[in-house]
């Protein structure tokens, strides 16, 4: 028996692949699923089953491209409903049913409350002992040190859903003995639910000591884990509609197009398009193609091009090189398909072509306070960032929200984007020069250089 767990930072993801005797079971694959097919080929595996917890919103799943590609069962929860059912051909699961691979039997357990048909597994191996559980994959309902958010098919099903979370976690798991390895869906910087820790696995003891949600009655339970829940990406329902149908593979990665900076600039004439500059807030900052929306790469490019990014635009990809196939996959993951193309050897090309550039500027927070009180500065943290301390005067607007409330802002006024490090606000600052707020800029270093400084803060 073996357990292999993969993760994806950024989404903070993680799936699984277990076998025995040769073959395997997938949970949860994310939608690049070539990690998966290469891991089986290299320990000389047949992929059995693919399956997945429950209709995910963070990321496109690649259950349905993988069992496709494999030849895989693909077996999904039974309890699916509306407005978001699975449509694609599977075998439906129900509480009780078990999958089998070599000696080892993965007993499906709903537990809804994260949403209405989660399933998690409990993983017996009956070459040792039938009656024994092992371990508890156990999706986005169990995290290490936190519970999965039961908000996500909005408020009139949340108070049901989280009633159900409570009885999830005392009923439908009760029986489990404390031993018992618990395997999550997601680590520390998810958003589907609060609090997460660091630690990629966990016991059911240990967190049935440790979670403080453990010892609450279940009124006081309901309440607190509504309370807590993070902000919802805009994207979430797109994704959970995606899913629901089955994301199409991506076996061959769109956008493996080099473009010319002059097919660029031609491309650009027509609305459709939109560039998306990966490069840091620095770099971008110098010089960069007017109109660019500047999501750096790295671990969160899928959360902030998922939730800013339409998937109507054609994307067009600008960075200091080249190709980045790190960074289409990253965008695939959330269903952003249309890459039409990158800039052929980077930003230099488009320099050297002698096209037009823009700048955006990037302020220390010695020059910031220097220009205070003649700009407006503007915070895109979020809530729970805001309030634990900001710059006297400031303007808060999650970034998230940020295109939703342009109105709010004032075109003719000088406008400082601010965030915790300067990356939000360098993409809060080319979202606000692409609408044509020209008086933009970003503070370098974010509430960590102003703290640092020990400069004024107030609390609200």
């Amino acid at each position: 028996m073996k357990i292999k767990q993969f993760e994806v930072a950024g989404l903070a993801q993680y799936s699984y692949v277990i076998s025995s005797e040769g073959e395997a079971i997938v949970i949860d694959p994310m939608r690049d699923f070539d990690r998966y097919t290469e891991y089986a080929e290299e320990q000389g595996l047949a992929i059995k089953y693919v399956t997945e917890t429950h209709i995910h919103a963070d990321f496109a799943s690649g259950a349905f491209a993988l069992a496709e590609a494999t030849g895989a069962e693909l077996a999904l929860s039974s309890y699916d409903r509306e407005p978001y059912r699975y449509s694609m051909a599977h075998q439906a699961i129900r509480d009780g049913d078990a999958l089998r691979i070599g000696t080892l039997r993965l007993l499906a357990l709903h537990t809804p409350g994260h949403t209405p048909e989660h399933l998690s597994f409990v993983l017996f191996d009956e070459g040792r002992d039938v009656s024994q559980p092992l371990a508890l994959f156990s999706g986005d309902f169990l995290f290490v040190g936190s519970l999965g958010r039961p908000d996500l098919l909005g408020e009139d099903a949340k108070q049901e859903l989280a009633h159900d979370l409570y009885r999830s976690l005392h009923q439908r798991i009760g029986f489990l003995p404390d031993g018992v390895q618990a395997y999550p869906g997601h680590g520390a910087g998810s958003l589907c639910g609060s609090g997460m820790s660091e630690r990629a696995e966990s016991t059911l003891g240990y967190e049935r000591l440790s979670q403080p949600l453990f010892k609450l009655d279940e009124d006081a339970f309901v309440h607190e884990i509504l309370a807590s829940v993070p902000p919802m990406p805009s994207y979430y329902p797109r994704m959970k509609a995606l899913n629901s149908k089955g994301a199409p593979s991506v076996a061959n990665l769109p956008g493996k197009n080099a473009l010319s900076p002059v097919r660029i600039a031609s491309l650009l004439t027509d609305d459709s398009f939109m560039i998306v500059d990966l490069r840091t807030p620095e770099a971008f900052g110098g010089s960069h193609i007017p109109g660019a929306l500047n999501i750096g790469t790295g671990q969160n490019l899928s959360l902030w091009a998922g939730w800013i990014i339409s998937p109507e635009k054609r994307l067009l990809l600008v960075n200091d090189k080249g190709d980045d196939e790190e960074a289409r996959r990253s965008l695939a993951r959330v269903g952003l398909d249309q890459i039409e193309g990158f800039l052929q050897s980077g930003m230099a090309a488009w320099v050297d072509a002698g096209l037009d550039c823009t700048r955006t500027t990037q302020l220390s927070t010695k020059e910031v306070t220097e220009r205070k009180p003649d700009i407006q500065i503007l915070d895109v943290r979020s809530d729970r960032e805001w309030s634990s301390g900001h710059i006297q005067g400031a303007i808060h607007i999650p970034l998230g929200d940020l295109e939703n409330r342009l109105e709010d802002l004032d075109k003719d006024a000088e406008i400082f984007a601010v965030c915790g490090s300067g990356y939000r606000s360098s993409i809060a600052a080319s979202l606000l020069q692409a609408n044509r707020f020209m008086k933009t800029s970003s503070m370098n270093g974010g509430m960590t250089a102003w703290n640092k400084r020990q400069l004024p803060i107030a609390a609200s």
